[in-house]
């Protein structure tokens, strides 16, 4: 009689202790970093300069909360050559060309999580010898580049973009929309505080678009060419 009720407490002991146990949840995923350094559509004139054509530039950004890691990531936009680089710190020096635009970020990711959280997507200029700056390569919001998408109810697609400039005397627009790579159909000309133009589109039709930037002085970028596709 005693072996049973001491199996029958054992036995509640258990079950007590297992209702009693939390579930803690998933871990915490990490948060985004907010960017410090180099300012945002700025010229960055504080590098060590390393030779004629390259300076060192220091990366600084705010820390993340529940991040272990950081991945700095730097597209020269002249190039479109993109440098990754992992760091547990909250800054990092890298070496890139001077007089040329970048575009900079960073991703934050946990030990514990599989999620991670991406900063946003900050330009500048690194200074070099030129004493006038083009403007910032027009950064597509929309469509996304390879996205598939759907027309309005009028038969239309809304091409939105984000331009800027180190010296902000952007004077236009010009957006460039068809069914060719690369286009070459002008669609529209806009002024500097219009980033966004509507376009008649067709279902299951590839469509390429691109925009060049302006400014006073008659200095141009290419945003490059960017698809769609409309289903």
């Amino acid at each position: 009689m005693m072996r049973l009720q001491q199996l029958l407490a054992l036995l509640l002991f258990l079950i007590v202790f297992a209702c009693g146990k939390k579930d803690d949840g998933p871990p915490p995923a990490p948060e985004e970093a907010l960017l410090v350094f180099p300012d945002k559509d700025a010229e960055c004139t504080t590098g060590v300069s390393l030779n004629a054509t390259q300076s060192q530039v220091r990366f600084e950004w705010q820390p993340s909360a529940n991040t272990d890691l950081y991945t700095l990531t730097i597209i020269n936009l002249n190039t479109n050559t993109p440098q990754a680089f992992n760091t547990m710190n909250t800054s990092l020096s890298v070496a890139i060309d001077k007089g040329a635009p970048y575009s900079w970020s960073v991703l934050s990711s946990s030990n514990d999580s599989n999620e991670t959280a991406t900063s946003d997507n900050w330009l500048f200029y690194n200074a070099g010898a030129q004493t006038t700056y083009a403007p910032f390569p027009a950064q597509v919001i929309a469509p996304i580049s390879g996205s598939t998408i759907q027309l309005n109810d009028a038969g239309e697609v809304s091409l939105k973009w984000y331009g800027s400039d180190v010296e902000e005397d952007i004077e236009n627009y010009k957006v460039y929309f068809s069914t060719e790579n690369p286009p070459l159909e002008l669609v529209a000309t806009l002024d500097a505080t219009v980033m966004e133009t509507v376009v008649d589109a067709e279902e299951n039709t590839i469509y390429f678009w691109r925009v060049i930037t302006t400014d006073s002085e008659g200095n141009t970028s290419d945003s490059g060419v960017l698809d769609f596709k409309v289903f």
